[in-house]
């Protein structure tokens, strides 16, 4: 046999096995989640239509500034809470941190990026965002700025906040906040949230489902 045919051959071979190899992976692959199963077994909700944020301009816990063009080229998931919160913020970041952490063992795709927004600006200087945040994972980015700044963009993604009243703390208050995981898409836009409780599992769910379909 020729050197010709044989290489044509071997070309033809190589050919029909990865027809078939993605004809059986068709087959065999689980299918994506719709929205409504992202939405009623994985507390995930995606926006019918994504949004782009109005231009903002924060400040990183590096001291640099941190603006809506941070947000673009990965999937971003994003908390708003503060550095001197008792409970969910800290439980939240630690499910972020496990689920990245998850990812990068099983190699299996790029991480999804996380953004601390601080709704507590006068408390939360770049200085202790970047001890909070480094202590979850030193990945993790967080911003502070002008409360009226910060508090457009939470309005714009579906998060409210407000000061309350408390005795335990040391300057007398807490901050009530929502505490959805409000996903940016890699064109930085508004594409959803996941809703309480946050559990590693339903992150990992969110990214894989909505990372698969982009």
């Amino acid at each position: 046999m020729s050197s010709g045919i044989r290489t044509t051959l071997i070309g033809c071979a190589l050919f029909i096995a990865l027809v078939l190899g993605l004809f059986v992976n068709s087959i065999l692959r689980q299918p994506g989640l719709s929205d409504d199963q992202l939405r009623e077994d994985h507390g995930t909700v995606v926006l019918p239509q994504a949004r782009a944020p109005s231009p903002f301009r924060l400040v990183s816990q590096d001291g640099t500034p941190f603006t809506e063009n941070d947000l673009r080229g990965q999937w971003t998931f994003a908390y708003f809470g503060f550095t001197h919160c008792p409970d969910i913020c800290p439980v939240t970041l630690a499910v972020l941190a496990e689920a990245r952490r998850q990812l990068l063992e099983a190699a299996e795709r790029e991480p999804f990026e996380v953004v601390l927004f601080t709704v507590d600006p006068e408390r939360d200087t770049p200085e202790v965002l970047a001890e909070f945040v480094r202590y979850f994972d030193p990945e993790f980015v967080g911003a502070t700025g002008e409360r009226a700044d910060i508090a457009a963009l939470a309005r714009e993604v579906s998060v409210a906040f407000a000061k309350v009243p408390s005795e335990q703390e040391p300057d007398g208050y807490v901050v009530d906040h929502t505490g959805n995981i409000v996903i940016f898409n890699p064109r930085g836009h508004y594409h959803g949230y996941i809703r309480l409780p946050h559990t590693p599992d339903r992150v990992l769910t969110a990214y894989r489902t909505l990372a698969d379909r982009s």
